[in-house]
């Protein structure tokens, strides 16, 4: 019998990522549009290190344009061990010194743990005996559970055929295949947390251009006074600001929808419930609409300071007309009287 320890990390970087184009695993019922509906992995290279006086690679793989995926596996004499929380640990923390290296950090970051068990006979159900320590694993969390608990974080699972399991939680999910058939599943539960991932930094970004909207709401708020040519460029970036949030989130949807109606759907759905992608959703749409109501505001707000400009020209050339009229008088007068 074979038992995993696969650790995923992914994290936003400051460059853009680039490198060959990792292949797809094979599915167990992936449909004919599979490979083009999910983002594809690149190759960005792999890091040596040592865990517990244990060989152990990191392969660092990376999603367009800015996301990177460090991954390590180690095989285990017991998942199934309370150890296996310190081992996680010390992987992590070597994992996030790699992304700190290339450009990444901590807060804008997605760990997920996955625990793979094969090589048994017959049902995976027997393992459940050890359903304290597993929930503890899936949450992270090195106490024991209350057995209400315990049940509720187990019950999130998926059967495809007799003898495999898999149970998804926040943290991390636990893998049953006689026959190690492992890749697909941990393919689409890294699609999750890069959604989440992309989610968090996509919500982050509408954050700071609604603070930028609201600076250029006040330079046409209460009849201040502006440049036309930076109020006219400001408005360029907020359409910008529209196009490029409505476009990625039109991305994220639209991965989310071509993954399939097969177990590839149902397992995707079970983490996607998992991470509250939905709830997330929401929250973005919510902050476009505001996006959008802003822009109207401050479109608004520079058709009327544009309008009053001009009525204040208008004013200033009639003042400046009479004024040569009456001068134009003075100067008539005073050629009649000097003749």
């Amino acid at each position: 019998m074979r038992q995993q320890l696969i650790a995923l990390l992914l994290g936003e970087v400051d460059r853009e990522v680039r490198g060959e184009i990792f292949p797809s695993a094979p599915g167990k019922s992936k449909p004919v549009y599979y490979e083009t509906a999910v983002p594809r992995q690149v190759i960005i290279g792999e890091e040596p290190a040592s865990i517990d006086g244990r060989r152990i690679t990191f392969r660092v793989r990376g999603y367009a344009p800015d996301v990177l995926l460090i991954e390590a596996r180690l095989d285990v004499e017991s998942l199934f061990d309370q150890g296996t929380f310190g081992l996680e640990e010390k992987i992590y923390r070597e994992a996030y010194r790699i992304l700190e290296e290339q450009g990444g950090s901590r807060l804008f970051s997605e760990e997920y743990s996955i625990f793979t068990v094969s090589g048994y006979q017959g049902p995976p159900e027997p393992f459940l005996e050890h359903a304290s320590v597993m929930a503890s694993l899936l949450k992270s969390e090195g106490l024991d559970l209350d057995p209400k608990e315990v049940e509720r974080t187990l019950e999130a699972q998926i059967k495809y055929g007799m003898n495999d399991l898999a149970i998804v939680d926040w943290d991390g999910a636990f893998l049953f295949d006689a026959e190690d058939d492992f890749d697909e599943d941990i393919e689409l539960l890294v699609l999750a947390n890069l959604q989440l991932l992309r989610h968090r930094i996509l919500d982050r970004q509408l954050d700071e251009r609604l603070l930028r909207l609201s600076e250029v709401m006040a330079k046409t708020a209460g009849g201040r006074s502006f440049r036309r040519r930076e109020l006219a460029a400001d408005l360029r970036e907020i359409i910008a600001i529209r196009t490029s949030a409505i476009s990625a989130l039109q991305r994220l949807e639209r991965n989310v929808k071509l993954i399939g109606d097969w177990y590839s759907a149902r397992l995707f759905g079970l983490a996607g419930a998992k991470f509250r992608l939905e709830s997330w959703r929401a929250s973005i749409r919510t902050k476009l609409e505001s996006v959008e109501d802003l822009y109207s505001m401050v479109a608004e707000n520079f058709s009327v300071s544009t309008q009053h400009r001009v009525e204040w020209y208008q004013i200033i050339a009639f003042f400046v007309l009479q004024v040569g009229w009456f001068l134009l008088i003075i100067l008539e007068f005073w050629y009649f009287t000097r003749h």
